[in-house]
């Protein structure tokens, strides 16, 4: 198993960059909810044991850590899209946004932004798109984590709102269960008018 390490960071920090930013997003995929990101920034040198990319760890070790990345990192901010607008400038535009805004909300601005997958947004800060980031790079990983806690909270909390669609289990995305709810009772106010589910 590939595990995130500081090697990225530390090369970062020894160049004389403080305030080093991970940033992902999760929620593309989905057919219902919006899609969020989180960017996280933690003290030079600091580790967490145990991080990693959130897919590959279960709902109770990725809320556990969660919890001790808010208590421990310097800042944390989220970003959130909600489907209007997703189905207005498609999802891709709409995962950048969201990182943006995650950026936006940490409170302080940071030195270096490092950011999952191939795409920077369009946005002042230094930065670097690293394909795979959140399973080779700690503050990425840690990013994922928050974001993908924070998203499934979202879609439990529908859930008791739109009980048909199953949030809870499937947190929008397109199991039979939440398939068959759509061909029945057709879609919600949360669902990706855009995505085609038929």
């Amino acid at each position: 198993m590939i595990v995130p390490t500081l090697d990225t960071e530390m090369a970062l920090w020894q160049k004389g960059h403080q305030l080093i930013a991970g940033v992902d997003e999760v929620g593309r995929g989905p057919l219902a909810g919006p899609v969020v990101a989180a960017a996280v920034v933690f003290d030079p040198y600091f580790f967490l044991e145990g991080v990693r990319d959130s897919k590959s760890l279960s709902a109770g070790r990725r809320e556990a850590l969660a919890r001790l990345i808010r208590h421990t990192a310097v800042a944390v901010g989220i970003g959130q899209v909600e489907p209007e607008e997703i189905d207005r400038i498609n999802i891709r535009q709409a995962a950048l946004k969201a990182m943006h805004q995650a950026v936006a909300n940490l409170g302080l601005e940071p030195d270096m932004v490092l950011v999952d997958g191939r795409d920077v947004p369009n946005w002042p800060y230094r930065s670097r798109a690293i394909v795979k980031g959140d399973q080779t790079v700690f503050a990425v990983a840690a990013a994922s984590i928050v974001a993908k806690v924070y998203r499934d909270d979202l879609m439990v909390q529908y859930d008791s709102q739109f009980p048909a669609y199953h949030f809870a289990a499937n947190k929008g995305y397109g199991t039979r269960e939440h398939l068959q709810a759509l061909r029945e009772v057709g879609p919600s106010r949360i669902h990706r008018k855009s995505f085609h589910w038929k």
